[in-house]
């Protein structure tokens, strides 16, 4: 087998090897490579650095991770995926759709532009500006959930009831991202969790944590989803607003039972999502990458 495929993974983990045995079923190599080593080389034939890459650039790229960094090293790693993508490499997220599902402030922007029913969000840099938007959320009767602006898997997150509790800046890089506290709901609290691939809804489960965060990473129990066209309608509508290829959506009930987009993930995990599926994930991952973007006739070109 040739060795077309690369994906960008920072360890040789569960979903690097999920994915490798999926396409080694289609007759396809794939080659794990971490995304911090990488990077530009003007006498390499491409311009590019990639661990066995040298000569010839992979036939497709999958991002499975971004590992975190400074900014410079964030931005090189986006660079390099822009990069393929400009030489004609299908990159499995695109780099932009990345960019903006990585970001949460952009992610509640394009959303809402969009109008997929989102809770009202606002990233600021000024304490002045978040304790306003605190004031003014706190006077309505709501709390606000304080992120990372780059986190994920439910780490960093913060209630917030009074304005009082905003931590200093550096806590928080200098910038604040909030968004209206949702839950408990009609459902008494818990989420979901859909995978869209390819613009269609293809599993999902709901997620019960130990308290209101209900991250699978955070020690959230997992059961299957209830059969709701809305809840994929949403998904599938948030995916599409980004652009991109595969996400993992993020939804909750509000006190009136009203479903709403909390995240969208642009590398999501699936672990838990697996154990609550018959489907093999990885495989439907890599079937879609291959049928659109490396169909029979250039995978032995």
């Amino acid at each position: 087998m040739n060795a077309p495929v690369v994906i960008f993974a920072d360890t040789p983990g569960w979903h690097s090897r999920r994915l490798r045995r999926a396409f080694a079923a289609r007759g396809v190599a794939a080659r794990r490579v971490p995304l911090r080593d990488c990077g530009f080389d003007a006498a390499a034939p491409h311009g590019l650095r990639i661990p066995g890459f040298a000569r010839r650039l992979p036939r497709a790229a999958f991002v499975r991770g971004i590992s975190a960094g400074s900014l410079e090293e964030i931005v090189l790693r986006l660079e390099v995926l822009h990069a393929l993508k400009s030489l004609g490499v299908p990159v499995y997220n695109p780099p932009r759709a990345l960019e903006l599902a990585v970001n949460k402030g952009m992610t509640a922007f394009v959303l809402a532009r969009a109008g997929v029913p989102t809770p009202p969000a606002w990233t600021v840099a000024e304490p002045a500006a978040a304790r306003r938007c605190a004031i003014a959320e706190c006077a309505r009767g709501h709390e606000l959930v304080l992120k990372p602006v780059f986190g994920a898997q439910g780490a960093g997150l913060r209630r917030i009831a009074a304005p009082h509790e905003l931590p200093p800046p550096e806590a928080v890089g200098g910038v604040y991202h909030l968004q209206r506290y949702v839950g408990p709901g009609a459902d008494g609290g818990e989420d979901y969790r859909v995978l869209v691939v390819n613009g269609a809804a293809r599993a999902a489960m709901t997620r019960r944590g130990r308290g209101w965060i209900h991250n699978v990473a955070q020690g959230a129990r997992c059961r299957p989803a209830p059969d709701d066209p809305l809840l994929h309608e949403y998904a599938e509508r948030a995916a599409a607003a980004l652009g991109l290829d595969y996400a993992g959506v993020d939804l909750i009930r509000d006190r009136d039972g009203r479903l709403t987009v909390l995240e969208v993930n642009g590398i999501p995990a699936w672990r838990g999502l697996q154990s609550q599926t018959a489907q093999d994930i990885a495989q439907i991952l890599a079937d879609d990458l291959l049928a659109r973007h490396l169909p029979p006739a250039r995978r032995c070109a």
